[in-house]
């Protein structure tokens, strides 16, 4: 069993700066890539920024210049550091991973989901 909780969202005034945290927890084999996606009310949910193991990063285009992802793999925990928020920013945060369980069956990669953390920006 593999679960991700996340924290750090909350409210933040337009311009502020909200640092998200995600771990894995459970019996891991390996964590190939976290990351993070959003879900406004009313709109479909969209990534935000992901990093595969190794390195690479992708992230949306409404959020590159703003928004920093890193990892810290021993620990399997994804951050993500946001400033210049903007009220557009305002969603539930899900935290993301593509990780193989020991039990898996059958064997391979799995996409697991946290809950979700609400990030209100305000004017």
């Amino acid at each position: 069993q593999v679960q991700l909780m996340e924290s750090g969202g909350g409210l933040v005034q337009a311009g502020g700066s909200l640092r998200l945290s995600c771990t894995a927890s459970g019996s891991i084999f390996s964590n190939n890539a976290m990351g993070w996606y959003r879900q406004a009310p009313g709109k479909q949910r969209e990534l935000v920024a992901i990093m595969i193991t190794g390195g690479s990063t992708n992230y949306a285009n409404s959020v590159k210049g703003r928004f920093l992802i890193s990892r810290d793999n021993a620990k399997n925990t994804v951050y993500l550091q946001m400033n210049s928020l903007k009220p557009e920013d305002t969603a539930v945060y899900y935290c993301y991973g593509v990780i193989v369980a020991h039990d898996s069956t059958p064997w391979g990669s799995r996409d697991y989901w946290g809950q979700g953390t609400q990030v209100t920006v305000s004017n």
